[in-house]
């Protein structure tokens, strides 16, 4: 039974359903969707009730190979590049600053560690999974894990997911207090730089409830699966004509941004829903993968990676409220900016929610989906020149 995929395939939606419910609850909601799967997953495996990573069935590779890309394609139809301008050029400009930050946090970081003696074979697809999660969220930390197989090793993936977990609910603490003591010793005028969010194409009010029917169902199928064959078409055509073996997942990035700009397609209904549905099926698998057993031999990494990450997010942090103090910013406006890096749009919402500047909410919303467009490809260029 527990080989069966179509059982697989119930329990896992049911993990996601548990997890769901439970991230509602005051003493979970802390712990966000993607943990609690990664949790649920691992233990549900463990105990045998769903296959693990040494005795793995053809679901999960069908999930590794087609759901993960295509969690990716739908998330980043929702980058419109046109509606940037409406998040202000104080918000961008502070949101490249943190970019900068990250990268430099991540080169930093990784020299003070040893990252390449620690991290062995890992040592560059890690270096640019932090650089893509840490400038525009897990988006982009999936696509490099994807690429570089870091997803199939369960226990190593669990360690990093559970570390940038770790990192991104302290950040978002410290991007709560910061702006709050900034002020009371230096104080600084709010920066309004909104336009009317109908420009936008986002619907505030419904961001995270997309309603979908079956026609706009199939349409974003057929747009995300013939996505992925034209992609590892490309992969092949550009290999045989130039010798170059370029990553399926940035052609189909490259793809999906290039749709989103598209008005039909950027505002059809449910690829936000698609794309957080996939992805949570992806990582129920990770979590799968993660055997108790082999876990101890993660632990010295699992602290490097630790390491690694406070020294990023602290050079990050100190550049990017560094640049607001000199060019005299909004101290909250520079905290909004550097959470839509490293935890995405939707901690920069959760922020600009929890400090009260309705104001903020639409910028907070495109930066974020800004990174997830700009942070694949750093990742990348990081990890193919460290």
């Amino acid at each position: 039974m527990t080989s069966n995929p179509v059982f697989v395939l119930g329990i896992l939606c049911l993990i996601i359903i548990i997890s769901e419910w439970l991230t509602k609850k005051a003493y979970f909601r802390h712990f966000g969707t993607a943990l609690m799967v990664i949790l649920f997953g691992a233990t549900f495996s463990n105990l045998g009730v769903i296959p693990s990573a040494s005795n793995s069935i053809p679901l999960y590779s069908g999930i590794f190979k087609y759901l993960a890309p295509l969690s990716i394609f739908y998330l980043l139809l929702e980058v419109n590049l046109k509606s940037l301008k409406n998040a202000g050029l104080p918000m961008l400009f502070m949101f490249f600053v943190g970019v900068v930050g990250t990268v430099t946090g991540v080169l930093i970081g990784m020299q003070v560690v040893s990252g390449q003696e620690v991290f062995g074979e890992n040592f560059r697809p890690l270096a640019g999974m932090f650089t893509g999660t840490y400038i525009g969220g897990s988006v982009n930390f999936n696509a490099l894990a994807l690429h570089y197989k870091i997803a199939e090793k369960g226990n190593v993936f669990a360690g990093a997911v559970a570390v940038d977990n770790i990192i991104t609910s302290v950040w978002m603490i410290a991007c709560i207090a910061i702006p709050k003591v900034l002020q009371r010793f230096v104080p600084r005028n709010k920066m309004i730089e909104t336009e009317p969010e109908k420009e936008s194409g986002i619907d505030m009010e419904n961001y995270d409830n997309q309603m979908i029917n079956s026609k706009n169902l199939a349409i974003l199928l057929v747009l995300g699966l013939f996505t992925i064959l034209v992609s590892d078409f490309l992969v092949e055509w550009i290999n045989g004509l130039a010798g170059i073996k370029l990553p399926s997942i940035l052609i189909l990035t490259t793809i999906a941004l290039i749709m989103a700009q598209i008005p039909f397609v950027h505002h059809l209904p449910g690829s936000r829903l698609l794309g957080l549905f996939s992805v949570y099926l992806f990582l129920v698998v990770i979590g799968a993968y993660c055997e108790f057993a082999a876990l101890s031999q993660i632990g010295v990494l699992a602290l490097n990676l630790l390491i690694f990450t406070l020294i990023l997010v602290s050079i990050h942090g100190l550049l990017i409220f560094g640049i607001a103090w000199l060019a005299k910013m909004d101290w909250e406006l520079a905290a909004i900016a550097s959470q839509a890096n490293i935890g995405g749009s939707s901690t920069a919402l959760a922020l600009s929610k929890g400090l009260n500047r309705n104001d903020l909410f639409l910028p907070s919303i495109l930066v974020g989906a800004l990174g997830n467009g700009v942070g694949t490809y750093l990742g990348f260029l990081i990890a193919a020149t460290l």
